[in-house]
Parts: C-alpha cells; structure tokens; sequence
C-alpha cells in the first residue's frame, strides 16, 4: 500500500510559545492523539483525571459533584473540554441516556465556572459538542448557520454547549467543536468498523442514502489546535471533512481500501431491535459542512475519505 502522506497545505504550525493546556477527556480517542501532539511539540498538558492524581501532570475533578483543584489549574493558557461517556458504547436506556447527559453537561459546567473563577482566567476555553446538534438534516446540507434540530442527540448537544456559558459570560474566549465521526483504527465508529470489513463482512447500514459527515483523526487534531492558536475564532465550528458521503458511498470506499467485498447490508428493522432509539440516529442523515473552519483558512490534509481511511489505516 502506498504511504499517505498529510498534504503540503496542512494548516500553519501552532505558535512556538510554550502553553500550559489543561484537558478533560485526555484518555480517550480525541484526548490521546491531541494530548500526544501538544507534548510533542513542547506544550504542557495537565490532564483532569476523576481519581486520586498519580503522576504531576494530572488534577483531580469531579464532575458530577462540581468539583476542580483549581489550585492546579493556576497559570493555564487555554482549557480542552473533551469528556463525556461513549455515544455507541451501551443501549440508550433511561439510565444512560442520563450518563451521556450529566457526562457532558455537568463536566463542561464545572470546568467552565472553574475556569471563570481563576485569578488568571485561561485565555481560551474550548469545549467539544458533535454534529448531532442539527438533527437528521436528510439530503439538505447544513453549516454553523444552522438552528439546532430535534431528538435525544440534538438536545443533548444544546444542553452541552449552553453549559460553557460561565466561561463565556467570564470574558474568556470560547470555542465549540462540533465534531463528526472520527476516522480512526484504534477507537470511535470506525474502530469498530475496520474489523468488520476487514473480514468480508461489512456493508451498508439501512438503505445507505443517510449522509455520513466524517473526518481524519489528523485533521481533527489539527482543527482543534488551529482553534486554540487563533484568538480572532470564536463560537461554533463543524469538525467534519469538506465533502459529506452517503453511507452507501463510504462502504463502496471502505471495499476499494481495504480490497473486501461489501455484500451485508443491516436491515433497518434489525438495526432497530438490536440498537433501540440510537437507530434512529445511527440511521439517520447529517450533511453538516465545516465552513467556518474553511473561512478561517484551515486546510484539510485528508479531505477525502480514501485517504482518510488510508491514513487511519497506517496507525
């Protein structure tokens, strides 16, 4: 297979000045690869754990009880909000469908009012949400513009993001990162899927018409640390590649990439019995455009999905 290499129009290196970066989330898949890349470039990172501290980089939190060492927080530059329980890890029933809630609600509050409660107030607070925000958006396409759609996922992602407000109300400069699906081999969808299809048995989910806004776990990285560095950005912003495929179209691209026939297909009925209400999203179509982040001057080193795969795949 020939090696992917990012393009040469990668978005501009982040400032050389040393930050000191506290984040939420620093163990899963987004928090891992953003957490590696800053501490690979010099940056200090202070990864907010829910346990007793072990090492000296890490702080204790509780979100659920509204909880920082604030004291650990002194002298941060910016704050990465990326906790919250796995969408697609359990059956959506009343009991985790409030996990999901207070995972992502209670913890940005906490950090965000810990945040506007320093003596020195970090100068950024970004805060992940998803593109679940605008709802099935069918074959429309849709931007930041867009109002917010219906459903568990897009009023869980109001919620989400109106729980930064204390940042904001604060004076700090405040970022939402609307994120799409996450191209990546070790985790997320995709993590689950690559098996699959590696053994001949992937293939499309439903009738395979639902848009499936995707992006590489580079570029998603990328995306985060452009929006951390540039102090004119502000607000909303899709982190999704610039060219939204069809489930039908992503299945046909995982076949050609990994050399395996796509002859399953889950039927929509069966995806509903064995998924519950998170059929209705899995099913369901978001064509959501990343166009503030283009208009900011971002660069896509893997804007399709081919060499999105390809990249993952090199992990």
């Amino acid at each position: 297979m020939e090696p992917t290499e990012p393009r040469k129009s990668a978005p501009p290196a982040p400032s050389a000045r040393r930050l000191r970066i506290a984040v939420t989330g620093a163990s899963g898949l987004i928090g891992t690869a953003l957490t590696r890349a800053l501490a690979d470039d010099g940056h200090e990172v202070v990864r907010l754990v829910r346990r007793a501290p072990l090492k000296k980089d890490e702080v204790r939190w509780d979100p659920k009880e509204g909880y920082v060492d604030t004291a650990g927080l002194a002298g941060c530059d910016a704050m990465v909000n990326l906790a919250g329980a796995g969408i697609g890890d359990h059956r959506w029933t009343d009991a985790y469908k409030r996990e999901l809630r207070d995972s992502r609600v209670l913890g940005t509050a906490t950090l965000a009012a810990a945040a506007a409660a320093l003596d020195e107030p970090p100068r950024v607070f970004l805060s992940a949400s998803a593109m679940g925000y605008y709802g099935d958006t069918g074959q429309r396409a849709v931007d930041e513009s867009a109002p917010h759609g219906e459903g568990f996922l897009a009023s869980l992602c109001v919620e989400w993001e109106g729980a930064a407000a204390a940042a904001q109300d604060a004076g700090i400069r405040t970022v939402i990162a609307r994120n799409g699906l996450v191209v990546a081999r070790e985790g997320g969808a995709w993590g689950r899927m690559f098996p699959l299809f590696k053994a001949g048995l992937g293939g499309r989910l439903g009738n395979g018409r639902q848009y499936w806004s995707f992006i590489s776990l580079h570029d998603e990285v990328a995306a985060l640390r452009h929006l951390l560095d540039r102090d004119d950005l502000s607000g909303p912003f899709n982190l999704t590649a610039p060219d939204p495929l069809t489930n039908r179209e992503v299945t046909a691209a995982m076949g050609r990439v990994l050399h395996r026939p796509t002859l399953f297909t889950a039927p929509e009925p069966a995806l509903r019995i064995v998924l519950g209400e998170m059929a209705g999203d899995v099913l369901g179509s978001q064509r959501v455009l990343p166009t503030r982040l283009l208009e900011s001057g971002f660069s896509f080193a893997f804007p399709g999905i081919e060499e999105t795969l390809r990249a993952a795949l090199q992990k």
